[in-house]
């Protein structure tokens, strides 16, 4: 006999209709731009539909790896630590923004590369969906710097929701406008 099915946990919504959440923990990766900020409220709308958290991950990576990634600079001159302290104040100003609104969320930093430790910590922390904005680089920008979205794309655990860069002007979490 076939066994039943696992009971899930579910909302009512009104006329007893029951919704079984189907993505509870969300990752969010931010670089700090009005632009990658600008998925924070489609997250915050996913996860008011299906009490999810949300993971906000700051991937922390020196400004030579991104002109130079496969150059090795001795004595740069910028201390990690000092990114990194950064990186972690940034996310608990968003973090206590979206706390604020009655929503679960985290915070977490990794070195990067940036897909590469994207992909890596949605493995690690079993995100149900990565959300993120897309910078929308075309021509020369896409064939120097790649595009962290196609690759995240390509080689997600989960399913990837991307918003367009430039598509209309949005308010984020942060109270910040993205064009």
């Amino acid at each position: 006999w076939p066994r039943p099915a696992p009971r899930r946990r579910h909302r009512q919504h009104g006329a007893g209709i029951k919704v079984y959440p189907m993505y509870k923990r969300l990752l969010v990766p931010l670089d700090g731009s009005a632009l990658a900020e600008a998925a924070l409220s489609h997250a915050e709308q996913l996860a008011a539909a299906g009490d999810g958290e949300i993971v906000l991950l700051r991937v922390v990576i020196s400004p030579y790896s991104i002109v130079a990634p496969d150059l090795v600079l001795a004595g740069q001159g910028i201390d990690q630590d000092i990114l990194q302290q950064q990186a972690e104040h940034y996310l608990q100003t968003a973090a206590a923004r979206l706390a604020g609104r009655g929503f679960a969320v985290r915070t977490a930093t990794c070195p990067g590369p940036v897909a590469e430790a994207i992909l890596d910590h949605a493995r690690s922390s079993d995100a149900d969906l990565i959300v993120m904005s897309t910078h929308g680089r075309g021509g020369i920008s896409r064939w120097v710097y790649g595009s962290v979205a196609d690759r995240v794309l390509q080689a997600a655990p989960c399913p990837v929701l991307l918003i367009r860069a430039g598509a209309a002007r949005a308010e984020n979490a942060l109270g910040v406008v993205a064009e």
